[in-house]
């Protein structure tokens, strides 16, 4: 392969990699396969139900059959693409094309996409097997709609860093379900055997009643029997509080972090992070934060404290300064001389179309900076060219910069 033959090989790799996981971001396309992906795994989900009709599941047999062929051939389209442009990540892409791939094939997300359509080709070379219960596996399409659902793909990251705590009350829920059923097998035992007269036996009343779904098919009669009864229920509704709680908290906490999942190769757009180490990519992409701004939001007012940097993933937003006004688009960033400065902030911005913004908090960014000097020193590279781009005007003066300086070296000192 020439070099210009395999410059628009990566190239037309690269447009579909933005396509398929950047979504919106990735443009007109990549906005409209996420609708149709989604629509396709709503309406796998809507005919797998409605098969299980007899009278649609009859007459309409062939439609069926046609929108499976039709759906299994887009989706194994989908997941041998994905495995194609993966070498796109950053930290894909240091394995190597085949170890990383490999790696890649092995992504939760990627395994719920191989299972979702693994079963059909089964049934189909091996026609002369009962795979009735992995037809059933089809209902994992479902689960391919949280490549395409924040909310999913956070709780996910929530019960993923949340298990030991999750853990914990799991095994609470389990010592409590012993010491119940040990209470009634000695409390009820000799009343009613069919049901407690062993531990094993009374273990489903336990579960039944820590659960307060009570079925009521089995009762304790005596009063010391309902006196533990009684107990149980309102220990049951302590602990399973606990996992809930567990869940709730975290996951509101990062939804309210990133309205959307900001992938590497999202990230990787923005130039002032292109070259940049994937570990340090990665440390930098955890503590962003995303947010969606309509358009005519105003972003930072003039004479306000500086909170955070922003970068710009889509839109343009438009700086208002003293003598004009500058404009920014995608892969732009902003918002960084007043951090780098400890000033306030000198111009108002206001987004003037509908944008995507990645948020780095002035604390965050404190923290990386004096982790990674060399970070810094791009970030105030690139601010010296902001200032001669807006003409040094209406920004940040000499001499506020020069204050910011002296005051960041005596802070330094101090420590």
């Amino acid at each position: 392969m020439t070099r210009t033959a395999r410059k628009k090989y990566v190239s037309f790799r690269r447009q579909v990699y933005l396509v398929l996981e950047g979504g919106h971001a990735g443009g007109i396309w990549g906005g409209a396969v996420e609708v149709f992906l989604i629509a396709l795994i709503i309406l796998n989900v809507v005919a797998f139900t409605l098969q299980s009709v007899p009278s649609i599941r009859h007459p309409y047999w062939f439609d069926f059959e046609i929108f499976e062929i039709a759906s299994v051939a887009i989706f194994t389209a989908e997941y041998i693409l994905r495995l194609w442009v993966s070498v796109e990540d950053p930290l894909i892409s240091e394995m190597g094309r085949w170890r990383g791939r490999l790696a890649a094939a092995m992504k939760p997300l990627m395994l719920i996409d191989f299972f979702a359509v693994a079963p059909v080709y089964f049934t189909v070379f091996f026609p002369f097997l009962d795979f009735r219960f992995l037809r059933m596996v089809r209902l994992l399409r479902l689960l391919k709609i949280a490549r395409y659902s924040p909310a999913l793909s956070t709780l996910g990251e929530v019960i993923a860093s949340e298990k030991r705590a999750l853990f914990g009350s799991l095994l609470l829920l389990i010592c409590a379900m012993v010491f119940a059923a040990a209470a009634l097998h000695a409390v009820e035992g000799a009343v009613q055997p069919e049901h407690f007269g062993t531990i094993p036996d009374s273990m489903w009343w336990s579960i039944v009643t820590l659960t307060t779904v009570g079925y009521g098919d089995v009762i304790p009669v005596t009063f010391l029997g309902r006196v533990i009864a009684g107990c149980t229920m309102v220990a049951g509704f302590a602990i399973l509080t606990l996992p809930v709680a567990i869940v709730a908290s975290g996951f509101v906490k990062n939804i309210h972090q990133r309205e959307f999942v900001v992938t590497f190769g999202m990230l990787a757009r923005v130039p002032l992070f292109r070259d940049l180490d994937a570990r340090l990519l990665s440390e930098v992409m955890n503590v962003l934060k995303a947010q969606t701004v309509a358009r005519g939001t105003i972003i930072a007012v003039k004479g306000a404290p500086a909170h955070a940097m922003y970068f710009l993933v889509s839109g343009e937003v438009e700086a208002e300064l003293a003598h004009r006004k500058v404009q920014f688009g995608p892969g732009d960033f902003f918002g960084e001389l007043a951090l780098l400065h400890d000033t306030q902030r000198r111009a108002t911005i206001v987004a003037h179309t509908a944008c995507r913004l990645l948020a780095l908090s002035a604390e965050d960014f404190t923290t990386l900076t004096r982790k990674h000097p060399a970070l810094r020193q791009r970030i105030e590279d690139a601010a010296k060219e902001h200032l001669k781009s807006a003409g040094g005007e209406g920004d940040i003066s000499s001499a506020e910069i020069s204050a910011a300086a002296e005051r960041r070296f005596e802070y330094r000192e101090d420590d």
